[in-house]
């Protein structure tokens, strides 16, 4: 199992750089990285580099980094005109560009959220249906995959596991698979049944991290409630969430570490990955090795 280090985990960090995030992951052995899409566009609006200086990076075989994902595509379904909709697949065409300057093969794409339309969960597996069978058919000529994560929060449209699975089925395209991240699936009580019941091929990432015990669905269970796994507090069982994986035949390859919690942004840049590096490591080693 490989190691990813996404950076939701340092977004926040004094002085952060997506250019040194690959430096640093390198460094401390991470095999891939999200690179998150706000981080990318801060620092392309700040001038600290541009898209060519970071594909030079990725071409020179020096390093072994990988790019995994580009983390994400927000909001990309239940638009309600023709003028959003176009907005969307505008967005989908800059990020192929970027992806393919990048090597990468993956763009994760999130749910939109408090809709303004009391849309059911069958209306919305339809509009989610329909958007990324056209979004297939501008990233699949280039090799990229889709990766649908569910957000485990009540305003978030897709929001338990069992839903966005239901849309890849529909989909029915090997391009098109889910982000499986522990917090959402249990934040929102998605069901282990389910899971286990589920083509691991259909899942293309998946996002390790550890959580409080907060009720399922309250309003202060946000992802600033995530913690490093195997914390004291943390409520996850982790060991089932890997004997699942490994069942239903998970072919990923990658365990991502992805938390977004206050204190972890106070450390250093180093520090925060130095971190999540052990703590990625560790996990595989318990779990999956």
């Amino acid at each position: 199992m490989k190691t990813g280090f996404n950076e939701g985990c340092n977004r926040f960090c004094k002085n952060h750089s997506v250019m040194e995030d690959l430096e640093l992951c390198e460094k401390y052995g991470f095999d891939y990285i999200d690179i998150q899409s706000e981080c990318l566009e801060r620092d392309l609006a700040e001038g600290k580099y541009t898209v060519d200086d970071l594909a030079a990076w990725f071409a020179d075989p020096n390093h072994k980094l990988k790019m995994l994902s580009y983390n994400a595509l927000v909001f990309f379904n239940m638009k309600q005109t023709q003028e959003e909709k176009d907005a969307v697949m505008a967005r989908l065409d800059r990020i192929i560009g970027i992806c393919n300057k990048l090597q990468c093969k993956m763009i994760v794409v999130v749910p939109s959220m408090d809709l303004p339309v009391h849309a059911t969960i069958d209306e919305i597996r339809e509009d989610a249906v329909a958007v990324l069978r056209d979004m297939v058919k501008k990233a699949e000529p280039h090799g990229i995959r889709l990766s649908l994560e569910f957000c485990g929060a009540p305003g978030m449209s897709i929001n338990r596991f069992e839903d966005a699975y239901a849309i890849v089925q529909e989909v029915d395209s090997s391009m098109v698979g889910i982000t499986l991240d522990q917090y959402h699936f249990h934040a929102m009580a998605s069901s282990f049944d389910n899971l286990e019941k589920a083509d691991g091929k259909k899942i293309f990432v998946w996002h390790l991290n550890g959580m409080e015990n907060m009720p399922c669905g309250a309003a202060y269970n946000t992802d600033e409630k995530r913690l490093w796994p195997g914390l004291p507090g943390d409520c996850l069982d982790h060991k089932r969430y890997a004997d699942t994986l490994k069942k239903i035949g998970f072919e990923g390859g990658v365990c991502t570490m992805e938390v977004f919690r206050p204190e972890y942004y106070a450390l250093s840049n180093e520090e925060n990955i130095r971190t999540a590096a052990e703590y990625t490591k560790t996990h595989v080693e318990k779990y999956w090795n």
